[in-house]
């Protein structure tokens, strides 16, 4: 009995010696993909946890800004954020300290002041982390330095916020009125959109003109375009006057008149920015905006590399700068010249042409410059290799020498003409040795002369030409002269080209961006009810001052209650005209069975459909419906063209569903399978007419 007494005794005694573990560090990021690698750079004493995402936004259900309170949002928790936000709380709750290590950019700064508020951290306290690039000892440091979250940043991120949600949720109704449920106007996709329509406008109007190309062909590749006549710039309109040139040239001299040599030197472009990275990925990559910014995150969050371990692999993605740190471009002078030799190495220095803005990012570049392409190709994807070659190649270019040429541009005279060659040959190749420019890189030979020389003509080149419209937006180039125009940031222009895309507003024809019936409908809604929103001058102006808040210069309230003046008269206006709005829709020759008024021809989703005119007492709508000329050989009623209300698809259904469930993927061409006696249809295979639509029937008819 002592023994066990003994026993119990000691076993009690250890208990209380038992030191419980000391409270961790909390480390609160975005992305699951980047806690997992954050937590192994920082070891046992920290607990790195992600928010996934904002944990609070604005309500979906209603407009969720006080417009008669100075335009306060009225947030909520984000629905099913309810677990993330509670794990967040009770791991905050048991820490030592809590940090915030989100995006380093106004949304990563908008989430950290949510998460504060609801982790009850004072945003003034230094708890807010920021590294430019994911690798260990960047991230170690910046965790040593803490700082108050930055309130001009989240200031920024509440204006556009509130703005946006102010100009959607009260425009929107509008066109629903107008043309369609669903459908939305934002401030920067309905400028972007407007873009768009504006130049298949000039397309369209666009009246070509006749021109005529000359040249004079010596052989061997050496030709000279025509470019003076009497001293003047040669403008050749009509082949009258090109037939009169031919005949005066004729069995005349061409004699070099004048040679003149020398040099010149390209420079390299700067480092990619957000913008510049999109661009040049849809060019060079074909890659969608969008499908460019999601591999781009992927590279900055973290990739597994064999032999290595995870590690991020670029720099922050989201940036207008073009500067990059002292100690990048040490890295990039090193690494140049070992590998190409001192005479490669430029070590050049690029600014911003707005230096306030965003000066605290380095413009996107490799994190290690060693990390070559090729040398970590096994563990990336295939799109994650072209990427991240392509920001490699444009970054390392970018601290090369100049490419250096002689050029060379000779005159030819005869009698009152004169032709011009220009010629260039590559002595050093400089940073194209890296990075191939999207500008033609052939060189154009020069055989050698002589002033005064006399050439032998080959033959004369005459072409007929016609002035070209301007091309359609690619994403490529909407994105650049959205840019240009200073219509939304860089971080935005793929959710808005995926908007405009979605809400059937515009479509891909190729690699262009072409807007559909619907764009231009609700394009010519707003230009006549809210010029401002629509107006790409305004809409520059507006970022300007949405920047103006993120610099400390303006108070966001203010800024959004100057333009709230003049918008909220133009909601009055519209909202007073809704009745005419609603009588100058497409009325159909049929009248709602529910009502009796007439039903109007709108524009959905999934196309063409027709509404009540009586709503929103009336809210009937149903499809408009497209015959096949086939009888239907269950129940005798036509068979017509339908869509699937989730998938689009078109398929072929009786009208009497649903008391009929006869349906056809194919068209039905009304005759019957001499086989089995099931509908015949039009077959989509090349070599086929029509086949049986009953599946375990073989019959086939091929083309004839």
């Amino acid at each position: 009995m002592a023994s066990t007494t003994r026993t119990k005794t000691t076993t009690k005694s250890k208990s209380k010696t038992k030191k419980a573990a000391p409270a961790k560090t909390l480390v609160v990021v975005e992305s699951p993909s980047k806690a997992k690698i954050i937590s192994k750079y920082l070891g046992s004493r920290y607990k790195v946890l992600a928010s996934v995402g904002h944990v609070r936004d604005l309500p979906k259900s209603r407009l969720g800004v006080d417009v008669n309170n100075d335009f306060e949002p009225e947030y909520i928790n984000i629905r099913g954020k309810a677990d993330t936000i509670k794990e967040l709380k009770k791991e905050a709750s048991n820490a030592s300290r809590v940090l915030l290590a989100t995006d380093p950019d106004r949304e990563g700064e908008a989430i950290s002041w949510h998460l504060a508020y609801l982790l009850g951290l004072d945003p003034a306290d230094n708890c807010r982390v920021m590294f430019n690039e994911i690798n260990k000892q960047t991230v170690q440091e910046a965790i040593k330095d803490p700082k108050p979250i930055d309130i001009s940043l989240v200031d920024a991120q509440q204006a556009r916020r509130v703005l946006d949600r102010l100009v959607g949720y009260q425009i929107s109704p509008l066109l629903w009125k107008k043309v369609s449920r669903g459908l939305s106007g934002g401030r920067v996709q309905s400028a972007a959109l407007k873009l768009i329509c504006d130049r298949e406008n000039e397309i369209n109007n666009f009246i070509p003109e006749e021109y005529w190309y000359i040249a004079a062909d010596f052989g061997d590749g050496f030709i000279a375009e025509l470019s003076k006549i009497g001293g003047k710039k040669a403008k050749v309109t009509s082949k009258e006057q090109t037939d009169s040139i031919v005949q005066e040239l004729d069995g005349k001299d061409y004699i070099v008149r004048s040679i003149k040599e020398g040099q010149r030197q390209t420079k390299p472009y700067a480092p990619f920015t957000t913008s510049s990275l999109q661009q040049d990925a849809s060019i060079k990559l074909g890659f969608q905006t969008s499908k460019t910014m999601q591999v781009a995150q992927q590279l900055y969050e973290g990739v597994n590399l064999k032999g290595i371990g995870a590690r991020g692999l670029i720099t922050y993605l989201r940036t207008d700068s073009v500067r990059i740190s002292p100690q990048a471009r040490a890295m990039a002078n090193a690494y140049i010249k070992e590998k190409y030799g001192d005479e490669y190495a430029g070590n050049n220095y690029f600014s911003n042409k707005n230096k306030a803005m965003q000066d605290a990012h380095e413009a996107i570049r490799p994190s290690d410059i060693n990390l070559e392409p090729d040398m970590i190709r096994d563990s990336l994807t295939p799109d994650q290799f072209k990427l991240y070659e392509l920001i490699w190649k444009r970054f390392t270019a970018s601290q090369m020498a100049a490419a250096r040429y002689d050029t060379v541009q000779v005159a030819i005279e005869n009698g009152r003409y004169e032709f011009r060659a220009n010629g260039s040959r590559m002595t050093f190749d400089g940073w194209r040795k890296v990075y191939s420019a999207s500008q033609n890189d052939n060189e154009v030979k020069i055989p050698p002369l002589t002033e005064g020389q006399i050439l032998d003509l080959e033959k004369l080149i005459t072409e007929q030409k016609f002035t070209q419209p301007p091309a359609r937006y690619t994403e490529a180039s909407l994105v650049k002269e959205m840019e240009d125009k200073n219509i939304g940031r860089p971080s935005t222009y793929a959710s808005i080209i995926a908007v405009l895309i979605a809400r059937k507003y515009i479509k891909r024809s190729k690699k262009s961006l072409v807007p559909t019936k619907l764009g231009f409908d609700v394009i010519g809604i707003l230009q006549v009810y809210f010029a401002d929103i629509v107006d790409v001058e305004f809409t520059g102006e507006m970022e300007d001052k949405l920047d103006a808040i993120e610099l400390g210069d303006s108070d966001w309230h203010n800024v959004i209650a100057e333009f709230y003046k003049g918008f909220s008269e133009e909601l009055r206006i519209a909202d007073s005209e809704v009745e005419r709005i609603e009588k100058e829709v497409v009325l159909s020759d049929e009248v709602c069975e529910l009502c009796g008024k007439p039903m109007a021809i709108k524009e959905g989703r999934f196309g063409r459909f027709l509404a009540c005119t009586g709503y929103p007492e009336c809210k009937n709508t149903k499809p408009i419906v497209k015959s096949t000329g086939v009888k239907c050989p269950k129940c005798g009623k036509e068979i017509v063209e339908k869509k699937g209300r989730k998938s689009g698809r078109v398929f072929y259904g009786c009208s009497g569903y649903p008391d009929c469930d006869v349906s056809y993927w194919d068209k039905p061409t009304g005759r019957l399978c001499p086989d089995c006696g099931s509908m015949l249809v039009e077959s989509k295979a090349r070599t086929l007419s029509v086949k049986c639509s009953n599946p375990e029937c073989k019959y086939k008819e091929k083309q004839k």
